[in-house]
């Protein structure tokens, strides 16, 4: 698990006790910003975050869950134990480990079919994900969805979508939901995530539209794992820089193979949108070990 150890980069310099338990950590990415006209507050997340020892621990051990629940499940495709498409999450961990720990399950998340390790930070089980993807009455979606569809509405995940970019406009509708009632104080944000190959859909960019107009809650995040189905990114996209896609739309750049660095972005991110302000876009670079299914 020497890859999983490296995305906790262990080797941090702490500033100082922040309070309680808490110890503040340097982090040692740096964030790229884009303001556009209208939101010159967006000044981006802070080059620290804070948690505490047991957090960091936690952080690693639900990321090497992840990693074994989906090395297992790659050993159980080949030997044709699990049928149809298998959408590994290998070498991404970071991403949800790290964003989860700052939401809660008030928050709403939809993201495209490289869904098993949400449903797992989402509260769900690793017998839910096996059994869905054996299509048996153990899983999530009672076996009815596999790999492309784990579900857990009570706690605010909305899937696992197959078609690709087609979550991006529920999504909108999901924070519009959050927002209806009151505005400039949302129950809550949507995370609607997309990958770098969906970066190129047409619906998502009508659903960044309507939720800038509505002021809505919702941060659309690219998790660019830079091959998209199976193209590199630089020969299947125009324009790479995917934070900055949308004109009025304040971005974010994160690495996403920091997990502390995506725990205080999505800190900044989720503050910017319950505030009133609107949605965001940001973009997580990361690297997927694996194949697209």
């Amino acid at each position: 698990f020497f890859s999983v150890c490296c995305k906790m980069k262990a080797f941090r310099r702490v500033l100082q006790q922040a309070g309680g338990d808490a110890i503040r950590l340097a982090l040692q990415s740096e964030f790229k910003i884009h303001s556009p006209e209208g939101t010159e507050d967006f000044k981006g997340p802070n080059d620290y975050t804070e948690c505490t020892k047991d957090q960091l621990i936690g952080f690693f051990k639900e990321m090497v869950r992840i990693r074994r629940m989906e090395t297992k499940a790659s050993q159980m495709y080949t030997q044709k134990k699990i049928r149809g498409f298998c959408h590994l999450y290998i070498g991404q961990e970071a991403i949800c480990v790290g964003a989860e720990s700052s939401l809660t399950f008030s928050d709403a998340i939809i993201t495209a079919y490289r869904d098993h390790a949400w449903h797992l930070t989402r509260g769900g089980t690793v017998t839910e994900v096996i059994g869905e993807m054996q299509g048996k009455s153990s899983g999530c979606s009672k076996g009815k969805g596999g790999s492309m569809h784990m579900y857990k509405a009570e706690n605010n995940f909305y899937g696992g979508n197959g078609i690709v970019g087609a979550q991006c406009p529920v999504g909108a509708g999901i924070a519009f939901g959050q927002a209806y009632e009151n505005p400039e104080k949302p129950t809550g944000v949507t995370l609607a995530l997309y990958g770098d190959g969906a970066a190129n859909q047409g619906q998502l960019y009508e659903a960044m539209n309507m939720a800038s107009i509505w002021n809505i809650p919702c941060i659309f995040i690219c998790e660019n794992n830079q091959f998209a189905m199976g193209t590199s990114v630089i020969r299947g996209s125009a324009q790479q820089v995917f934070y900055k896609r949308s004109v009025y739309l304040p971005g974010l750049w994160v690495d996403g193979m920091d997990v502390l660095a995506c725990r205080e972005a999505m800190r900044y991110a989720k503050e910017w949108c319950m505030s009133g302000k609107g949605p965001i876009c940001m973009e997580m670079q990361t690297y997927r070990y694996m194949g697209h299914s």
